[in-house]
């Protein structure tokens, strides 16, 4: 996956004397080897599932879609900010705001980190696992928002625009965010109608990203 961030990123960028991009790539393999380390060792089958096809069998058909989308779609962002950062230079981001995208990047993890801790029925992937029979988690995160995964993935469409130094990244920020949020409002449908007691779930915990917001 690296070498693939590599390819798209510095060949939009149209050369490898690119610092910041090089610093995108370096927290983003810091954080995911710490992240797979750590869930290795607290919770393998979590990791495992984690490392699946983002294409399984139970998966909603809307959800493969959809996940091919995001894949096509990421790449695409990341072409975009390479393009407007390094090969056409169109936008300039100080220093500071770039650091202050990367600690953005670090909570994020620490954020998501907290969700794997607590759930361990994290799938990349919308389905019920029956297997390891799913249930409502209740805890941690989940206490405050219906959708913590999501809420704090939400940094980081802020943060890697800033970290590459692209304006025009933070467009495609936005349009993630709301991808994201058309598959929360679609996941909770199939919780409601397939999970036992996720409905008297969402009645108790209002709110799906951010408490007193939405």
């Amino acid at each position: 996956m690296l070498a693939v961030f590599a390819v798209a990123i510095f060949g939009a960028a149209g050369t490898w004397d690119w610092p910041s991009g090089w610093a995108f790539l370096a927290l983003f393999a810091a954080t995911s080897m710490v992240i797979s380390l750590w869930l290795a060792a607290i919770d393998p089958g979590l990791l495992a599932e984690r490392m699946r096809s983002p294409v399984q069998r139970g998966q909603k058909p809307w959800d493969r879609v959809f996940l091919l989308g995001m894949v096509v779609g990421y790449f695409a962002w990341l072409v975009l900010m390479a393009w407007d950062a390094r090969r056409m230079s169109w936008s300039h981001i100080p220093l500071w705001a770039q650091v202050f995208g990367g600690l953005l990047i670090v909570a994020s993890y620490f954020g998501i980190a907290w969700v794997f801790r607590t759930n361990s029925f994290a799938a990349p992937v919308i389905k019920i696992d029956a297997e390891r029979k799913q249930t409502v988690v209740t805890t941690g995160p989940y206490a405050f928002v219906r959708h913590p995964m999501y809420a704090f993935a939400l940094p980081q469409f802020i943060g890697c625009p800033l970290v590459l130094g692209s304006w025009w990244g933070l467009t495609g920020g936005v349009a993630i965010t709301l991808a994201v949020t058309w598959r929360a409002l679609g996941e909770e449908k199939m919780l409601k109608a397939e999970l036992a007691g996720y409905e008297d779930y969402a009645r108790r915990v209002r709110w799906r990203f951010l408490p007193g917001v939405w």
